[in-house]
């Protein structure tokens, strides 16, 4: 256990010192933006589909270590990939960080995003690890409202 925790330290510190595919991204076919009230999270998310493939994908806006950590592995997973796998994708990462922790859960095709598994242990993390993915299921099913934690 003390290697996943170190590992997830080590992922969570790199991702939140240089995020990857941060920035608007100026061509872009969904979007939407988040914010997490409890701790002051805001992030858009932007996505470029095209041919039912997410061809680009990037994030910007602020928030603590383990929010943009999310945001920055997710856009890093997700590009290249079909709408439908980012969608199980979505349902895989959920289950990841909400199951109880007696239970297993599977972070089978999530990649390095597997290191988040130990957030259950911290409910209200939850919030900050599924802002950036919640934000981008609104996008990509064209929702206006902005995303709420609350």
């Amino acid at each position: 256990m003390s290697d996943l925790r170190e590992l997830y330290q080590e992922v969570i510190l790199d991702h939140n010192k240089a995020p990857r595919h941060f920035g608007v991204l100026p061509k872009h076919t969904h979007m939407a933006h988040g914010h997490n009230p409890l701790c002051g999270d805001k992030f858009n998310v932007f996505v470029q589909v095209e041919s039912e493939k997410i061809s680009d994908i990037s994030f910007e806006g602020s928030g603590c270590a383990i929010s943009k950590a999310s945001a920055s592995l997710m856009t890093e997973l997700l590009l290249g990939k079909s709408v439908e796998e980012a969608k199980k994708a979505f349902t895989a990462f959920h289950a990841l960080v909400t199951t109880e922790m007696d239970q297993p859960v599977s972070a089978e095709g999530l990649g390095k995003l597997a290191v988040f598994s130990g957030v259950r242990e911290f409910p209200a993390r939850v919030k900050c690890a599924m802002l950036a993915w919640r934000t981008l299921d609104a996008a990509l099913n064209e929702r206006k409202e902005d995303v709420t934690t609350e």
